[in-house]
């Protein structure tokens, strides 16, 4: 009788033996079991280090084996080049003794290497949705060659993909790369973090007729450590040189080096601003006390040598490095075994949450993961809702709905994501040239993201895009690309769906540092690559700034932050922490204090009244709702309620409260007019000014106005679901 084991190729069965796997896992068995014996799609979702790229390559590459195909076999589609670099070596040392060559193909990738591969394409393809763009633009007329005998597509971290432009791209790409080489892939997705099966099920098989299996895979029970601590953070602290006691620093950076010291620790933040200051920290404490420099930063604007640094630190067994990244790390890199995470404030869902958690532990020990919060250390002038410490509350409401639960957020897929259709519109006719309209339409309406668009809304876009001329009809009654589209449609920055970011290349000496977004001014001071920078100058015609290095403070901030979408589930266990009085084993004395202090606090009426009078003309509305809730929330206020109460202003801070300038409004007026929101038959278009179309996405610039409120009315606010939130105070 055949084993998933017996049944793989002989360089395999041997890879195994070499590297005293004792038996394969049960993502690995169950992959087999599919891949060797259906025609299904598969989708693999297991916990983080549970052999989940194994399971997909190992049967992929028996079947390549045994029926080598004519052209690339298998495509490998990551959301990061760091991903690419991690499996490339993977995967090559797989394939030693296979002759299956690996190609990695982004834009760090040299142009002999993929001059190498368009001469001989065979093997295994790892590419960037971005990269596979470029492919099906300017490699339109080899796609056959290439790729006409692709047999699977494996689609890694698809949590990832599934809801966002660029998922919906990689759907797009997918589709006509089928319909250019006559020829539908299998397609294999990979996640450790997905809430709604279903979903992604539908969204791994759009535009095929295969179904999809998702094997269930039984996790272990993982170790999990949890811990989090809360500081009043007082700002900057003057040290005296040459000191070195623990009272001559920041209490919060000092906690932070204590517990990374002599250990291999990765430091999430929620924005590269927050990387940089802590690394920056870290660095300036160590070398006060004559510690190591064991310190990296990895985002998207450090140069590759840097980030492969940060990279090939994180990897070397038994040698202590600590690096502070955003989502870039979050992915399913193997750093190998780290001592533990750290996680700087509140990731903004328990799917993040649980990526994070997930790059610990992965050598069969405990998951370690530390949140620590900081706020500025209380003046005393603090407002009510300025006194909620809300980055704690959703530590722990996040904490709580995964342990309790097991709950992940479900994924919300855009409707009408127009700016991917100006995307796919102008892509089309870069790779295949001239068009009738209805030949374009069948190329890209038939695409599943753009299902709930019509023909006349899409006749509308091609009316308009030919107006401001980035298509032009020819004599002969086809579409081209036009002289005001063709610079767009033809530069690189063109092959990625999310919005361009005019950044700044750092330079030291002749070294590049990497890059940052906000241009600075001569002598100013600022955090990249975890270290601190004084400009020198500032070159706006070449977007080149030269530096030196510094050991004083930072005076400019680098980029521009914006939380992502939380989801109301995690407002409403936020208002629950405050209610209850469950004490959670995780918290530190700090975080203990902090909470208790708090629930104190909520007493004052912010739970059981969602309207608080602050004073005679100020109040704070406290909806406990998530990001999409709360933006309808506060039109509704700002486009209703401002005119019809006579209230003077409102600002947000989303999504956790509003303040409110009440003018000639009665505080009761305004809570009545709340709660009967669910009875009013409100117009979703009166949130929105008469001319108003918000531009939200990379190409919105180029879609109607009508089209533009359509959109946002239906992806970004939601009527229904902020009434329930209502009827629940």
């Amino acid at each position: 009788m055949q084993t998933s084991f017996t049944r793989l190729a002989p360089f395999i069965q041997d890879y195994i033996y070499s590297n005293g796997w004792t038996d394969l896992r049960q993502a690995q068995i169950e992959a087999c079991r599919v891949l060797f014996d259906t025609e299904a799609h598969l989708l693999i979702a297991a916990g983080t280090a549970s052999g989940k790229t194994e399971a997909a390559f190992l049967p992929v590459l028996t079947l390549l084996y045994e029926d080598p195909p004519v052209t690339v076999g298998a495509m490998y589609i990551s959301p990061i080049k760091a991903l690419i670099n991690d499996q490339f070596d993977r995967l090559n040392d797989l394939l030693k003794y296979a002759d299956i060559p690996v190609w990695a193909w982004h834009g760090d990738v040299t142009q002999s290497r993929k001059k190498k591969l368009l001469s001989q394409p065979k093997g295994i393809l790892q590419i960037t949705p971005e990269s596979l763009e470029s492919l099906l633009i300017n490699k339109s007329n080899d796609l056959d060659r290439l790729l006409g005998d692709l047999r699977f597509v494996v689609i890694d971290e698809i949590h990832a993909f599934i809801g966002s432009d660029r998922g919906d791209q990689i759907l797009c790409q997918l589709a006509r790369l089928a319909k250019r080489t006559n020829n539908q892939p299998r397609r294999i997705g990979l996640s450790a973090t997905l809430g709604d099966y279903a979903l992604a099920e539908e969204w791994l098989r759009a535009g095929t007729r295969q179904t999809v299996i998702t094997p269930n895979i039984q996790g272990g029970q993982r170790n999990i450590q949890l811990s989090i601590e809360h500081f009043y953070d007082p700002g900057l602290v003057v040290r005296a040189q040459g000191e070195t006691k623990d009272s001559a620093f920041n209490p919060y950076h000092l906690h932070l080096f204590q517990q990374t010291q002599g250990r291999k620790c990765l430091v999430f933040a929620n924005g590269r601003t927050a990387t940089e200051e802590a690394i920056a920290a870290l660095r300036e404490i160590a070398r006060a006390k004559g510690c190591p420099d064991i310190y990296h930063v990895h985002h998207g604007s450090i140069s590759a040598a840097l980030r492969e640094t940060a990279e090939a630190a994180m990897r070397t067994p038994d040698k202590p490095a600590v690096t502070a990244a955003t989502v870039t790390f979050e992915m399913g890199i193997d750093l190998g075994q780290l001592d533990r995470v750290i996680q700087l404030e509140s990731p903004a869902s328990v799917a993040s949450f649980l990526q994070r958690l997930g790059r610990s532990g992965r050598r069969g020990g405990a998951a370690e993961m530390r949140f620590v919060c900081a706020e500025d250390k209380p003046t005393g002038e603090e407002s009510l809702p300025e006194q909620i410490p809300w980055q704690l509350l959703q530590c722990i409401a996040i904490i709580q709905l995964y342990l309790e639960e097991k709950w992940i957020e479900p994924i919300r897929p855009a409707k009408y994501p127009f700016s991917l259709l100006y995307h796919q519109t102008m892509s089309v006719l870069a790779a295949l040239g001239e068009l009738s309209a209805g030949a374009l339409a069948q190329q890209v309406l038939t695409l599943a993201p753009f299902r709930s668009v019509t023909q006349d809304e899409y006749r509308q876009i091609l009316r308009y895009l030919i107006e401001i001329d980035h298509i032009q009809k020819t004599v002969e009654g086809g579409l081209i690309i036009g002289l005001t589209g063709e610079p767009i449609a033809r530069n690189y920055k063109f092959y990625a769906i999310f919005p361009d970011i005019e950044e700044y290349t750092v330079k030291h000496e002749t070294k590049a540092i990497g890059s940052i977004v906000v241009p600075p001014s001569e002598g100013d001071r600022f955090s990249l690559a975890g270290r601190i920078w004084e400009v020198l100058e500032v070159n706006s015609k070449k977007k080149v700034i030269s530096v030196r290095s510094t050991q004083k403070t930072a005076t400019s901030s680098s980029w521009r932050g914006s939380a992502g979408n939380i989801h109301t589930r995690i407002l409403q266990r936020m208002k629950q922490v405050l209610q209850e009085k469950t004490s959670y084993s995780y918290l530190q004395s700090g975080a203990n204090d902090r909470l208790k202090a708090a629930r104190e606090l909520s007493r004052n009426g912010l739970i059981s009244h969602p309207v608080v009078l602050l004073d005679e003309e100020i109040c704070c509305i406290f909806p406990w709702a998530g990001t999409v809730e709360f933006r309808t929330l506060e039109r509704f206020l700002r486009f209703h309620c401002k005119a019809a109460l006579g209230i003077k202003s409102v600002k947000a801070r989303s999504p956790y409260f509003l303040i409110v300038r009440l003018g000639k409004c009665q505080v009761e007026n305004l809570e009545y007019e709340l709660r009967s929101f669910a009875e009013r038959s409100i117009n979703v278009n009166d949130l929105l000014d008469p001319e108003e179309a918000p531009k939200l996405q990379k190409y919105d610039e180029f879609i109607p106005p009508n089209l533009l409120r359509k959109s946002f009315i239906t992806d970004y606010l939601d009527l229904e679901e902020l009434a329930k939130t209502i009827q629940r105070w």
